[in-house]
This record gives structure tokens, sequence and C-alpha cells, in this order.
């Protein structure tokens, strides 16, 4: 059986940087090839170092230290189903901001198990509200920002006064593309992304169709 320790450290965008996590995991002896990093967001587990950590690396036996539970995920499910899998497949998680899973007490390891259950659950709790409050303090700001005329998303693609009778020549062959961009004043690549746009909403537009 494997008795390997592992080191996983993330933070949100590439803007950031892992040096406090990773200093954590020099503290404890950690060796740089242990070391697994992301900078991607934790809103789900879709991040290439963890899995290669989790499903390729990890094995029975193995501890796996992080700095806090959110390097997980931010998802509360999510990291129930971590701390789940990690626990059927007899890989332990340690949190260094939680001092109860740090410690090794030989025999008494049924407490340590129990009294760590209670505690991730709570954090695992308070760090989806946490995620929660993001999305509506963001919510509210964009209502806000509606409410005051600012305008989100792709614009909507406005046609030429004289579009229908340019496309109709085009289409019915009576004038080339060439003649038809230059009657529009657009460019080629305009003219076909507007095409595709106004014979979808034409399709759309068609009963039965």
């Amino acid at each position: 059986m494997s008795e390997r320790t592992y080191f996983y450290a993330r933070v949100s965008s590439t803007e950031q940087n892992l040096d406090r996590q990773l200093d954590a995991f020099r503290k404890l002896g950690a060796e740089e090839k242990y070391i697994f990093t992301d900078k991607a967001s934790g809103k789900d587990l879709n991040r290439d170092n963890y899995l290669l950590l989790r499903n390729n690396i990890l094995r029975p036996g193995d501890t796996l230290v992080v700095k806090s539970l959110d390097r997980l995920s931010r998802n509360k499910l999510d990291i129930k189903n971590e701390l789940e899998y990690y626990r059927r497949n007899g890989i332990r998680v340690k949190i260094i901001d939680l001092p109860t899973t740090m410690g090794e007490h030989s025999g008494e390891e049924w407490i340590i198990d129990m009294v760590n259950n209670i505690i991730l659950e709570v954090l695992s709790a308070f760090a989806e509200q946490e995620r929660t409050e993001i999305k509506n303090r963001q919510a509210e700001g964009i209502a806000i920002a509606k409410a005051q005329g600012v305008k989100f998303g792709r614009p909507l693609y406005k046609l030429p006064d004289n579009w229908a009778e340019v496309y109709t020549k085009w289409k019915t062959k009576e004038i080339t593309v060439t003649d038809a961009i230059e009657q529009l004043g657009m460019k080629r690549t305009t003219f076909y992304k507007y095409t595709k746009k106004y014979e979808e909403d034409i399709k759309r537009n068609i009963p039965g169709t």
C-alpha cells in the first residue's frame, strides 16, 4: 500500500499567485515533485492537475494536503463527493487551516474521523454559502447596472436598410457576392455572418420548419 503525501494548491485566476499555499506546504517538508497546482476557478472540478492527481496518482494509503477546504472546490456537493471518494479509496485528506485534520494519533483514528466529519461538513456548508452570497451580490450589481442603462451581452445585429433587396438579388444570382458587399458597405466575413443569422431567423419563423 502506498503511503505518500501529495499537496494540492489552487488560485482562481492567472493574476493570483500560489505563494501562500506553497509556503505552507514547504513548512511541512513538501518536496516539489509532490506538489500539484492549478490556476482555475473552484466552481467545479474541471481542473487539469487536480484531476491528474485525483484519478491517476493518489493511491490507497496516500495523504492529500490542501491549505484550506475551498481549494478543493467552492461547491458544497462537490466537496462532499470528493471527501467521500477519498474516504472510500483509503486516501486521507489533511487541511492545514483545520488543525484537527493534521494530527497523528495511533489508535484514536475513529475519534479523529468523527470530529473531522462534523467539522468538514460545517466548513463545506460555509464554502457553498460564500459562493451563493457572491452570486447574489453579482446579480444585485447587474440589476443595478441594468437599471442605470448599462447593457450586457453581445449586441444584436442590425441589418442595413437595403439588406432584403440586395440579399434577394444575391440569392437569385442576379449579383455576385462582391457586388452585394459593395452595395451593403460591409466586409465579406460580416456579410456571410449576417446571412447565416438572417436565414436562421427566417427558418425559425416559417411554420412547420
